[in-house]
């Protein structure tokens, strides 16, 4: 059996070349080594004229890539998957701009994979397909003769049916769900509205925990993904020993201040802008805050193309700059706004030396960058988590500030919280988070989507309560202890993330925190 993934980017890594730690591409990349598999999807690069797949060998993987025509980046890429289903499934109606010219080439493209990748399958392949560019691709599949185990996973929320259904021809493009054999998404929240889409728009009826659409039958389930959680921890622990640059420049700049950190690409859906006034009213609320501690946001700019995204830029500027005047002295600046990327090392030592994780998206899938902060912190004198009620993983991380990012007072305040909490309070919320990302890691996301997919049997995922005395250290800083391994699952898929109560107005289980 050969698993085959297909993702919207492909990256076809140099001979010889090492993975980087952690990440979804690296777990994906790691569970086709395992058993052999191939990897499609787009290239990256825009040709004029679209060419047939290039197919490398690498070891035990195969990558085939396609390029796109500037007419299919348009169409495909920039339109509707960027400024319609984008927006529409992070709930932003206002922003969502739908075309018949750029849905035309939204099927196209995935027509074209279809035909391309048929040549490249075999009789017994599991096939993984990522995300919102590719929810057709499955029907096309299905189309052309296919009749392998087809997996969907869904990284973004899917909202409720009365805001997917503004979207032109959303019964249509839902009903192409129905072509898959499992649809993974990220909490209970998102398989209830995906199941309410469905019965809602297609007729969909439940038949033994499965949904029906015509002659199909459809298995929806969560699987909130995780990151690679002691890969990181140990990235976070070198951190200390040997600083990059830009880490050692922001302690030097810091000093004793406290450290407020937010990590997040330049995207209206993450709630950047309104984090900055938060932050601005919490320092105006606690003037005696002030000089003492500083927000450093990093903000990558992605989807410059999408004009949505260039207004977010110059508001992020100006917020920033308006605070600053006001609030700021000749030898303290509150905000810091940093608009390019970090590697992950640089990142892993900004959220060990911060005392307050600030995550406040406005609607997220699930945010890594939470799991990554708590990952990083030194076990002895850890910082606190503030995050967004709308994040995916606040579903699985109660232990943090949980605030309403749309409350500016509430998310100053919690920052405030998050300051002067006590060391022990800090330190039990912590473990307890911990344990949590460390029982569903990346691996155990991956092990489990792929053993339901092939049939497997479910199991809950083992969460190993944080040892208060470790039999051995591992040295960090200020002397922080090394968390525990949790022992692996044999199988893989949770027992607490089935689908219940299905139905007209459909609801789901709440997803069981740790």
């Amino acid at each position: 059996m050969r698993l085959v993934i297909v993702s919207n980017r492909v990256t076809i890594p140099e001979r010889n070349e090492k993975a980087a730690a952690g990440g979804l591409a690296v777990a994906l990349r790691e569970a086709l080594e395992q058993q052999g598999g191939l990897w499609f999807g787009w290239s990256g690069n825009v040709k004029e004229a679209a060419s047939a797949p290039n197919v490398v060998e690498r070891g035990n993987v195969t990558y085939a890539v396609t390029d796109l025509t500037e007419a299919e980046r348009q169409s495909y890429y920039l339109g509707f998957s960027n400024r319609a289903l984008w927006p529409l499934m992070h709930y932003r109606l206002g922003l969502t701009e739908f075309s018949r010219v750029d849905y035309a080439g939204y099927l196209a493209v995935n027509r074209r994979f279809a035909k391309a990748l048929i040549g490249l399958l075999r009789p017994d392949d599991i096939i993984w397909i990522h995300d919102y560019h590719l929810i057709p691709l499955a029907a096309e599949l299905r189309r052309r003769g296919v009749t392998n185990r087809i997996g969907y996973f869904h990284h973004i929320p899917w909202p409720p049916a009365e805001v997917f259904g503004a979207l032109p021809f959303a019964s249509t493009l839902a009903s192409t769900i129905a072509a898959y054999d499992l649809v993974g998404l990220q909490t209970e929240t998102d398989v209830g509205n995906l199941v309410g889409c469905l019965v809602a728009m297609c007729g969909a009826v439940v038949e033994g925990g499965r949904l029906r659409v015509g002659r199909r039958q459809t298995q929806v389930q969560a699987f909130p993904i995780g990151i690679d959680v002691e890969a990181f921890r140990k990235l976070a622990a070198a951190s200390v020993r040997s600083a990059t640059t830009p880490l050692k420049a922001t302690r030097q700049s810091l000093g004793e201040r406290k450290l407020v950190v937010g990590v997040d690409r330049l995207d209206y859906s993450k709630g950047i802008v309104q984090r900055l006034e938060a932050f601005g009213q919490f320092l105006r609320s606690h003037p005696d805050q002030r000089g003492r501690v500083g927000l450093l946001q990093i903000a990558p700019p992605s989807r410059s193309d999408v004009p949505e995204y260039a207004e977010l830029d110059r508001q992020s500027d100006e917020v920033a700059g308006r605070l600053n005047a006001a609030l700021g002295e000749f030898d303290w600046t509150p905000i810091r706004v940093v608009k390019k990327a970090y590697s992950r090392n640089a990142l892993a030592g900004f959220y060990r030396r911060a005392q307050v994780g600030l995550v406040t998206p406005m609607r997220d899938g699930m945010n890594l960058v939470a799991k990554e902060y708590v990952a990083a912190q030194d076990p002895t004198d850890p910082g606190v988590l503030v995050l967004s009620r709308f994040a995916g993983a606040a579903h699985q991380m109660g232990e943090a500030l949980i605030v309403n990012p749309y409350d500016t007072h509430e998310v100053a305040e919690a920052i405030r919280t998050a300051l002067a909490m006590p060391k022990s309070e800090r330190i039990r919320r912590f473990e307890k988070l911990y344990a949590t990302i460390a029982a569903t890691d990346i691996g155990w996301w991956t092990q489990n989507y792929l053993a339901v997919l092939s049939g497997a049997a479910p199991s809950e995922p083992e969460i190993v309560p944080f040892p208060a005395k470790p039999a051995k250290a591992a040295q960090g800083r200020s002397g922080s202890r090394k968390p525990p391994q949790k022992p692996r699952s044999a199988e893989a898929a949770p027992a607490n993330l089935r689908l219940v109560g299905l139905g007209n107005g459909a609801s789901a289980e709440p997803q069981a925190r740790g």
